[in-house]
C-alpha cells in the first residue's frame, strides 16, 4: 500500500467513526501500517474530524519520527507503534471512546461473549487492560498480552482499542465491541443477567487456564 492510499483510508474511516458516534470531539485515533516502509499513517492531534483532510494525516516511523505532516501526531501514537512492532498480523488500529464500551472500561467490566459475532471477529470476551496513563509507553505493555490473541480490548478508564489485518477489519471489530457492550448494559439495566455463549465460554476458559 502506498502512503496516499493509506491516508485516504484513515481519513474515510475516521469520519465514519465520528459520524457513527464512536468518538466525540477530537477523541480517538486511527492508523494504518505500511510494513514494507516500516511506517504508519495516523490521525493528527486535536483536529476536528469534520474539517480533517488527507494532507492533515501524519506519517510516522515506529520510533515516532514524523516523516510527513504539518500537525503533531495523535498523542496515542506509542500505542499504535507498539502494537505494530509486537504483533505482525496487525496492519490497522482503531482506538475509540465509544460510550457503551467505554462505560464497561470505566467499570473495569469484561464484556462476556454474548453474541455469535464476538467469536470470529473479536475472539470472544473483550477483556480490560489495566489502567495506564494515556499516551504512555506503559499502555502498550498493558494491551499486548490481550491483543496477541484477540482483536479488541478495553482500556481501563479510557476506551477501546481494536485491531485487524486491514482498516476495515479493525473498524468492524470496534463496532462489534460497542454493539456487544450496549446489549450487555441494556440487559443489566433491565435487571437481567447476560449469558455467555455456552460452548465458547467453556473453550475460552480452557484457553485462559493454559496461559
Amino acid at each position: 500500500m502506498d502512503v496516499q492510499t493509506a491516508k485516504l483510508q484513515v481519513l474515510a474511516y475516521s469520519k465514519k467513526a465520528y459520524k457513527e458516534k464512536l468518538m466525540a470531539g477530537t477523541s480517538g485515533n486511527l492508523s494504518v501500517c505500511i510494513p514494507e516502509k516500516h511506517c504508519f499513517v495516523i490521525t493528527p492531534s486535536s483536529v476536528d474530524y469534520n474539517e480533517m483532510q488527507a494532507e492533515d494525516l501524519v506519517l510516522l516511523d515506529f520510533s515516532g519520527h514524523v516523516l510527513e505532516g504539518h500537525y503533531p501526531p495523535s498523542s496515542e501514537w506509542r500505542l499504535h507503534a507498539g502494537i505494530y512492532r509486537n504483533i505482525p498480523r496487525v496492519a490497522a488500529v482503531v482506538h475509540t471512546h465509544s460510550p457503551y464500551a467505554t462505560a464497561c472500561a470505566a467499570a473495569h467490566y469484561t464484556i462476556p461473549p454474548v453474541l455469535i459475532e464476538m467469536i470470529p471477529y473479536v475472539g470472544g470476551s473483550v477483556e480490560v487492560a489495566p489502567y495506564a496513563p494515556p499516551g504512555s509507553e506503559e499502555i502498550v505493555q498493558t494491551v499486548l498480552p490481550i491483543l496477541k490473541t484477540k482483536n479488541a480490548c478495553l482500556l481501563a478508564n479510557h476506551g477501546v482499542v481494536a485491531v485487524g489485518e486491514d482498516l476495515q477489519a479493525a473498524y468492524i471489530n470496534s463496532v462489534y465491541t460497542e454493539d456487544a457492550a450496549k446489549i450487555v448494559l441494556l440487559a443489566l439495566a433491565a435487571g437481567l443477567q447476560p449469558q455467555s455463549i455456552p460452548e465458547f465460554s467453556e473453550h475460552e476458559e480452557d484457553r485462559n487456564n493454559e496461559k
